[in-house]
């Protein structure tokens, strides 16, 4: 184990209030952070989208089902691959069975792929998972929302023009509401280090005193793989 400073409970005690300091610290600035999100402008989203679902094709209004707002997981599983993106996929698993949850404060939650949707089925299966998934394989919702590269490009502005990526499909997350005159508004997008705050798992590894202990691995999420394969 590494060397690590070991004290009273009276110095730990006092270590730790010190942090509670920084962490409600941090907690006001997030709150502050939220409201500034949800004061965002809009916009109208005026393409006509249609995807395939386990209810047969639908719209993006389709999909709100119901709901006054959608989240979309832009979940990469390209439409010649047979396998989701694993890293997605570890994502994927901090997503089931809270779209009940959601449902109580009139969201719905979607994950959106390029892949066939009988694909995505197979997979959704194999991985046990509950919530909704459509497939984007006939339209352009990929490409406008700026996760996936059309044939041909050499690449993406990704994360709103900030990442120049390669070819292929990227993560993230949208968000729709539903306005009062019927048409579906974009209120929000996230995308790279953005889906940071959405995967549970990598926020309980914080907590720990290891942390997520990626600094040594050849890349950050090396070592991750889909649960059926660990």
């Amino acid at each position: 184990m590494t060397a690590h400073p070991v004290v009273s409970h009276a110095q730990w005690l006092a270590a730790s209030r010190d942090f509670l300091a920084k962490e409600k610290e941090f907690t006001r600035l997030r709150d502050a952070l939220s409201r500034q999100r949800r004061e965002l402008p809009w916009e109208r989203v005026e393409k006509e989208y249609t995807f395939e679902t386990s209810e047969g094709r639908a719209t993006l209004a389709d999909l709100f089902g119901g709901h006054g707002q959608l989240l979309v997981y832009h979940l990469m599983f390209g439409p010649d691959w047979t396998e989701a993106c694993r890293s997605c996929s570890f994502w994927a698993d901090n997503f089931n069975g809270i779209d009940v949850h959601l449902a109580h404060r009139d969201t719905a939650l979607v994950a959106v792929s390029r892949a066939p949707f009988t694909t995505l089925e197979t997979y959704r299966r194999r991985m046990g998972w509950s919530f909704r998934w459509a497939s984007s394989r006939e339209n352009e919702f990929n490409f406008d929302y700026a996760v996936s590269s059309r044939p041909g490009e050499a690449g993406m502005d990704y994360n709103f023009g900030t990442m120049k990526v390669g070819p292929g499909e990227r993560p993230g997350f949208s968000a729709f509401r539903r306005g009062d005159d019927g048409a579906v508004y974009h209120t929000y997008s996230t995308y790279a280090r953005g889906v940071d705050m959405l995967n549970g798992a990598y926020h309980l590894l914080d907590l720990t005193s290891k942390g997520r202990d990626e600094s040594e691995l050849p890349f950050m999420m090396d070592w991750v793989k889909r649960r059926d394969q660990y």
